[in-house]
Parts: C-alpha cells; structure tokens; sequence
C-alpha cells in the first residue's frame, strides 16, 4: 500500500465550554481571600470594571433625603464642602481628566498626581516568611566556635536534616556526598587527587554530637529512639527510668507491656507507666516547630447568625470589592464613530468581559446562600443540640433539591468555611453518610464518631471499652453498627485499642 497525503471534509456537532464558563467555575471554588484577590486584579487590567465606593452608595440615598435635612446637618455638610472645594484662584476644569484623550491615546494616562495614586494601588502587603529549621540550625552554628573545615561539614548535615528534624541518612553517605564534593573541587582547581584533605568517621561523629547539642532538642536524630533520648537528656525531670526504658525495652515500651518491663527492670507497673508518660509529652518531630510554612488563616464566605429564634445566612463579603460598569467610560464607548476598528474591537471585548464578571459574582453569591440555606433548614438540630444531632447529607440531596448538578455544590462546599454559633466549621463537615437506626432514621457517621469519642473519653481506664463493648451501648441506643466500623471509627479519632489504652 503506498502512504500519501489527502484531504476530506467532515460535518459534525460537538461541545466545547466556553472560556467565560471555565472562570465562573473557577470563581464559584474560590475561597474568599482568593476572590478578593480575583476582583483586584480584573480592577487593574479592565478600565471598564470601578470599585463602588461608599459614599457612592449614598449619593442617591443623600439626594433623596436632602428636603429633610436639620439645620445641623445641613451646617455640617457646608462644612463638608468648604473642606473640599478648591482655592478660589484654582480653575477646577483644569483639575479634571480628560477621559475621553485617555481612551483614545490607548488609556495612557500622564500626569503626576494619578501615577503616584498608582504606584501605591500596587503595593500589596505580604506576610514575612521564615527562615525554617535549615536557617535557625545556620544561625545557632554561626554562634559556635568551629573551624571553616568544621562549618562546611557542619552545612553537609543540615543539607540531609529533613523538616521533622530527623537525619535523613547515615553518616556513611554524608562523607561519600561530601568527600566527592572535595574530589570534584580539586579537579576543576587542577590539584592532584591522591593526597586530599577528606573528611573522616571521626569528624562525622564530632560533627553529629554538635548538631544533636542544637535546639530544638531531638535534632538530628537517626530514628524516634534517638530523638527522644537526646529530649530526655535535656529535661531536668528525674528521668532514670524512663531513659533505662529507652534503652532498653523500646519494643515493650511501643507495645504498652507494662507488667513485662515492670518485671525486666525491678519495678512496678504503675513506676513503669508513670516513666512512659514522661516520654509520651516529647515531642516525636522536634523539627515541625521551627517549619519554614506559614500559617494558614481561615476567613468563612458565610455567617449564620440566631436571631429571634431563627437561623439567618450572611455573605461575609464585606471585605470582597464591589464592583460596577464605569459610567465615564461608558458614556465615552458610546460614540463608536471616534474609534478605530482595534479601538472598538478593544471596547467590545472590555465591556462584555466586565458585563459578565458583574453577573458571575452576583450568580456565585445567589448559589452559596442557596446551598448554606438548605443545609442550615436540613441540620437545624445540628446547630440546637449538638454534633451528635447531625443528620446525614450527601452533594446529590443538596444538587436535587436546589435544582443544581452535583458538580455545583461541590465547587461551592470546596475550601469554604461558615462562621456558626458552635464555631467556625467547613462546609463539608456538614456532608457526611448515614447509618440506620432500630427506629427506622438516620445517623450521620459523624455524629456516630462523636458518641464513640465521648464513651471513650468518660471511661473508666483500669477497664476500658473494647470495640464489641461500644457496639452493645450503641445498639442499646438503637444504633446497628458492626464491630469493624468502630475499630475505623477509633482509627479516624485517633484513638488506641482496648489494651493499649489500659491503665494499672
């Protein structure tokens, strides 16, 4: 068969998204600092797109109310206008922009007063970063007497110290890593090889003991043995037991066998387990103290307040830019006949794109108190009486009932949190599934975790609830859970087995 080339014409029907409709969704999943943020950045780059300022707002409002004004009120706002009326010798034509020169010279705008405006719309304020462990260890070297040949060594072991401050290798490879380091300068100096200067297993070990002499305590360790050994070495509590026990019997330590470390070391177990909870308040990753990541803060998208009785839903979009279409530019773009085809071209694609920004933001905040409205109509008894009270919800319930797809609410629930009278809370804690009860209802899994996380917690803990004894309190509560939903349960909290939770 011979290969060539050769054209066809195909008829056919398909769908693409619209761009617009990629950034209505990606503004709909947006968390709130990350709109602001959004809008600012539009504001810049559109000059049909204006910040609605307040007093705006009550320009209308003013007008109205202007035959009603008192004496007082209308001396203050002579006053108001004596404060910002120019100087009698200033012409105020000459202080005004000539809006319509600036669209036409492509929005170049010159002139001292508004470029100073400017620069300072582009100063954003950014949280200061820290230095991490890496750079806290660099400075608390800085502080040691040690020679250059020390320090350079000493900058090998924080290069393999990871960010839970653990020593991310052996002290085999730190001198393979850093002695190649001397063979690779030699050669580019052109200094023979034979006769270098390379580090040693000694100066590793020296090197090792001064890092471990670092704060925080436990730096530099091999494994969590070492790390919590250098900890105790530290601490100015009385610790001979538990240091013996580490030493020691770190497996039975691990494993809660009280009675049989008790028996190894001539002691009690209640001696014993007294020396384990010394140990158990270090810390197993000294490193995440001194982390280089910066907090995250959290800002809900939405209140819901009690007031006489009812739950009312809020947009916390105080802080959000409220925009609106720029009167003077619109009033300028009216008369096509003064533009070139670009210049129209340009108008065109600006005011549509502000047009439907406008309409994207009002549509994101009519869809979030949608959803927030159902799901406080459906957990009322949630925000009454408590976590335990929190019915089951899923994405579809919510997508049915609003008359949305799934994938809607999904965006909307995404990173969004919602400031309650029992906290501030995501929005997909209040999704969760449901387990059937003796009286025909639903529990919400959630709900379920909590229970479990209260009867372990008012346990009695010389004799504590094993999985089966949670499931028969459950079911007498009309509550049909298997065994092995409780051990995933306790998993997900975090909480030990029967035997390892037992106190002598």
């Amino acid at each position: 068969m011979k290969a060539g080339l050769s054209q066809s014409v195909r008829l056919g029907q398909e769908m693409k998204i619209n761009p617009r409709l990629y950034q209505a969704m990606d503004m709909l999943t947006m968390p709130l600092l990350d709109l602001q943020q959004h809008l600012k950045q539009e504001l810049l780059v559109n000059p049909f797109l204006e910040l609605v300022e307040d007093e705006d707002d009550d320009e209308t409002g003013s007008a109205d109310e202007a035959e009603e004004e008192t004496p007082a009120e209308s001396a203050a706002l002579e006053v108001s206008l004596e404060a910002v009326t120019p100087a009698p010798e200033t012409d105020p034509r000459e202080q005004e922009t000539d809006w319509e020169e600036i669209l036409l010279d492509g929005f170049d705008v010159s002139g001292g007063p508004r470029e100073e405006h400017e620069e300072r719309e582009y100063i954003e304020p950014v949280g200061v970063s820290r230095s991490g462990l890496d750079g806290d260890l660099r400075d608390q070297l800085a502080l040691l007497d040690l020679t250059p040949r020390q320090l350079v060594l000493a900058e090998e072991f924080i290069g393999n110290i990871s960010d839970d401050g653990y020593l991310a290798c052996d002290l085999d490879e730190i001198l393979r890593g850093i002695n190649a380091e001397v063979e690779r300068s030699a050669e580019s100096a052109g200094r023979d090889t034979d006769a270098l200067p390379y580090f040693t297993m000694a100066e590793a070990d020296a090197m090792l003991a001064v890092i471990h002499g670092l704060e925080p305590p436990g730096v530099g360790a091999r494994d969590l043995r070492e790390c919590l050994q250098l900890q105790l070495r530290e601490s100015a509590a009385d610790a001979t037991l538990s240091r013996r026990i580490l030493a020691e019997h770190f497996d039975e330590l691990i494993a809660h066998r009280w009675v049989e470390i008790a028996r190894r070391t001539g002691t009690t177990a209640a001696e014993v387990q007294e020396a384990a909870d010394l140990i158990a308040k270090l810390n197993p990753k000294p490193g995440l103290a001194k982390s280089a990541s910066l907090d995250n803060y959290v800002m809900p998208d939405l209140v819901v307040e009690k007031v006489d009785g009812q739950y009312l839903v809020f947009l916390n979009d105080t802080n959000i830019p409220r925009l609106r279409l720029s009167r003077i530019y619109q009033e300028i773009a009216r008369d096509r006949k003064k533009f070139t085809p670009e210049h129209k071209e340009f108008i065109a694609s600006k005011l549509n794109a502000a047009q439907w920004l406008i309409q994207a933001i009002e549509q994101r905040r009519h869809t979030m108190l949608k959803v927030m409205h159902f799901i406080v109509d459906r957990q009322r008894d949630f925000f009454e009486k408590g976590v335990q009270h929190l019915r089951p919800l899923t994405l579809r319930e919510v997508a049915d009932v609003i008359g949305m797809h799934e994938s809607t609410v999904s965006r909307v629930t995404s990173d969004k949190y919602v400031q309650t009278p029992r906290g501030v809370l995501p929005l997909k804690f209040f999704f969760s599934s449901g387990i059937a009860t003796a009286g025909g209802e639903d529990v919400s899994a959630r709900g379920i975790r909590d229970k479990i996380d209260r009867l372990v917690q008012d346990e009695d803990s010389k004799e504590p609830l094993t999985d089966q004894a949670i499931v028969e309190i459950l079911e007498r509560e009309g509550i049909r859970i298997a065994r092995r939903t409780v051990a995933k349960y306790r998993d997900q909290l975090h909480v030990l087995s029967a035997r390892m939770r037992k106190r002598v």
